[in-house]
């Protein structure tokens, strides 16, 4: 399973399931993270955290640990 954090910068992804239960998951997909969204990986910090993403328009930086729960195709 690849998933956002192994992502590589520069690329565009695509989301097939966000996993997690309750809280997490909740806030994930409150950001604009969903099913079948594009995400650009901007960059990535120095010490791999957090990760900045482009989606639905707008810059987003999240945390290692939720994008571990974000799996790509």
């Amino acid at each position: 399973m690849k998933t956002l954090r192994d992502a590589e910068i520069g690329s565009t992804v695509k989301v097939v399931k966000i996993h997690g239960e309750g809280a997490v998951k909740r806030r994930i997909m409150d950001m604009g993270i969903t099913r079948n969204c594009e995400v650009y990986v901007r960059k990535v910090a120095p010490l791999g955290d957090p990760v900045e993403v482009t989606i639905r328009g707008y810059e987003l930086s999240i945390r290692k640990d939720d994008a571990q729960n974000i799996e790509i195709a």
